[in-house]
Formats: structure tokens, C-alpha cells, sequence
């Protein structure tokens, strides 16, 4: 038994409340892990809220947030192999399971063992921000030299994309809002402030040569105002927003695979990639954690942290 924090019904922030489950058990392809730390994101009110049903509207009540986790291996199901009772791990949720929670089931698949010198609370950030960040640059395959803004540099996906960009060599452009500022020159990126002026004229004045593809992290008007720069439709990119289609750019094709997983945890116990947590809460704050995010005005990536 272990408490959850989810919802009975789809809606706002106020369907959100704590119970006790029963420890589920994992079924073929999966693994039971006790939580050790859950990333906060996004999608998790998304999908309490009910705007991706197609996710997980077809799921019974109650239904736990969040999505990624790092943990512990209790056991595991039929057809897992290379995972074992006692690793130490990070990966994805069954959608519904949820992480905000003491344990929860994990698809094997979609989860990787992680060094010992990795903190818990960066590993649960490796699965979103990390891989998600990995993907849209293996996406674009720009060689070395080549220079790419990061629409909302400041976010956990935007600081990992930029972090990841540098290490192979590409110059990085980034947009956010003035207290973004200094983390991002931080991680080596030419800042540009969203609401200061025409945002086209002020990258391009940071980046006389133009830059070979955008990434947004940010979606909407923000999407669209940041779409002209990318050189041709290809180069545009969205991790966030569908609709980038309608601008000829194409959505982030997600791989969610152990690979990817253990080449992030790389980058990070390496000192390549610092994935910015900038607050961790306990279990019983998750909500603020999750109302931060919702806001939109989170100061980077948040953390639900089991030993808080």
C-alpha cells in the first residue's frame, strides 16, 4: 500500500486528492519500482484536465499523476529482461499509473538502469526533459558548426536541448522571458528576450548568419512568431504543439526506448548535461509543484522528491 496523489474525474487542479492504493503488480513488459523521485511536467495536467483522452480516456478511475520516475526495482513481469529486483532506475509510467505516487509500474521497455553516482532527482528528470531534448536533435542531425534557436531556453526541455546542442558543437540561440536570462548565457546560449521588441529582428541581430532550424518548446503565437527564422519548413521542429504541421514543420518523433535513457543519464554523471532542477518538493506539495508548471511560470524543472 502506498499513497497516491490523482483524480476521479477529469477537471481542474480541484479534483486532485491523495489516497492509499494497493502496490500494483507488474504484468508482462513491466516493473513494479518504489518511487524514489517523480518529474514534474505539462502533460500532467493535460491529461488529468482531460485534453488528451486519447491518452487515457479509455483508462478506469482512479487514474495518478505523473509520467516519469526514478526508483527502485521491486519486481518484475513476464518477458523483462535486462532488469532486475534491486536496480536502480528511471523510465516512463503506464499512462494512469502515474508517478506521484510511493510505487508505481514502469513499461520495461521504456526504462533504463542508471549509475549509482546519478541523484534520484535528476534520473526522474531523464525521461522527459532529457530524451525528449535527445530526439528532436538526433531529428535534425545538424553537424557541428551549425547554429539553432531553442524557442524557450528556459524551460527543462529547452535547457536540456541547448545543453545537448553545445556538446555537439552547434552555437545555440535561445528565447525566454527576462528571469530566464541568466541561467541560459550559463549554458552557453546567446539569450534573446521574447518581450522585448520584434523577436525576428532581435535573433536576427544576434544571429547575423541565420540559424540552421528552430526548436520550440513553447507552442502557440510563440510558435508561429519564432517559425520564419528556420531556413526551410524541415527545419522547424516542435516538441509541444502539434500544429507546427500547419507551418510545413514537423512534431518531434519520440523514441522512448532504453537507449536514449541511458545516453542521457550518460550526459548527466558526465557533466555534460545539468538538467536544472530548480526545486524539489515532498510528496504532500506535489500539488504546488503541479500548479507552478500549469501556470506556465515554472523557473525550470520541478521535482517531486519520496525522501523530502
Amino acid at each position: 500500500m502506498s499513497t497516491a496523489l490523482g483524480y476521479r474525474t477529469f477537471g481542474a487542479a480541484d479534483v486532485q486528492e491523495f489516497f492509499d492504493r494497493p502496490d500494483p503488480s507488474p504484468g508482462p513488459g513491466e516493473v513494479l519500482v518504489r518511487v524514489a523521485a517523480a518529474g514534474v511536467n505539462p502533460l500532467d495536467h493535460l491529461l488529468r484536465s482531460g485534453h488528451v483522452r486519447e491518452l487515457n480516456g479509455h483508462l478506469p478511475f482512479p487514474q495518478v499523476l505523473g509520467m516519469e520516475a526514478a526508483g527502485t526495482v521491486l519486481a518484475v513481469g513476464e518477458e523483462v529482461t535486462g532488469l532486475a529486483v534491486g536496480d536502480r532506475v528511471t523510465g516512463f509510467a503506464l499512462t494512469g499509473a502515474g508517478t506521484y505516487a510511493g510505487t508505481t509500474l514502469l513499461l520495461a521497455a521504456s526504462t533504463a538502469r542508471i549509475p549509482d553516482a546519478l541523484p534520484a532527482t535528476w534520473a526522474a528528470t531523464v525521461p522527459v526533459s532529457g530524451t525528449t531534448a535527445l530526439d528532436v536533435l538526433d531529428q535534425l542531425a545538424l553537424p557541428a558548426g551549425a547554429a539553432v534557436l531553442v524557442n524557450g531556453v528556459g524551460g527543462g526541455v529547452g535547457s536540456a536541448v541547448a545543453q545537448i546542442a553545445r556538446d555537439r558543437g552547434l552555437a545555440v540561440v535561445g528565447t525566454g522571458s527576462a528571469a530566464k536570462r541568466e541561467r541560459a548565457t550559463a549554458i552557453g546560449a546567446v539569450f534573446v528576450d521574447y518581450a522585448a521588441g520584434d523577436l525576428v529582428e532581435r535573433v536576427r541581430a544576434h544571429a547575423p548568419g541565420g540559424v540552421d532550424a528552430v526548436v520550440d518548446t513553447v507552442g502557440g503565437a510563440s510558435l508561429r512568431a519564432v517559425a520564419p527564422l528556420a531556413p526551410t519548413p524541415d527545419a522547424l521542429v516542435s516538441v509541444g504543439d502539434r500544429s507546427v504541421t500547419e507551418l510545413g514543420g514537423a512534431f518531434v518523433r519520440r523514441r522512448l526506448d532504453r537507449s536514449g535513457l541511458e545516453h542521457v543519464a550518460d550526459l548527466m554523471v558526465t557533466g555534460r548535461l545539468d538538467p536544472t532542477v530548480a526545486a524539489t518538493y515532498p510528496l504532500a506539495r506535489a500539488q504546488e509543484a503541479l500548479a507552478l508548471v500549469e501556470s506556465g511560470h515554472a523557473p525550470g524543472k520541478l521535482v517531486v522528491d519520496m525522501a523530502l
